[in-house]
């Protein structure tokens, strides 16, 4: 599973700043959440985009987890089962 990451890890020292390294980080984070939860990560992020308002608090960002949202999903489709 960290086989993408160690892949990558070389060229992860030239982000060009601490805050870019952690930017990625967090990316990475939220993509390995997705594939573990079964998750498209592309349908994930575009769902995440339309839902959550620009001035987001932390309480609604953290709804829009991985898996809270995977968790939803599968409420969802045994409603309609």
């Amino acid at each position: 599973m960290i086989r993408p990451t160690k892949l990558g890890a070389k060229n992860s020292m030239f982000f060009g700043s601490l805050d870019a390294g952690t930017n990625n980080a967090l990316f990475y984070t939220l993509m390995a959440n997705c594939k573990n939860h079964g998750l498209n990560p592309e349908m994930y992020l575009t769902e995440v985009i339309k839902r959550l308002p620009h001035t987001a608090t932390v309480e609604q960002a953290a709804e829009l987890t991985p898996a809270r949202f995977a968790a939803a999903l599968r409420a969802q489709e045994q409603e309609v089962a």
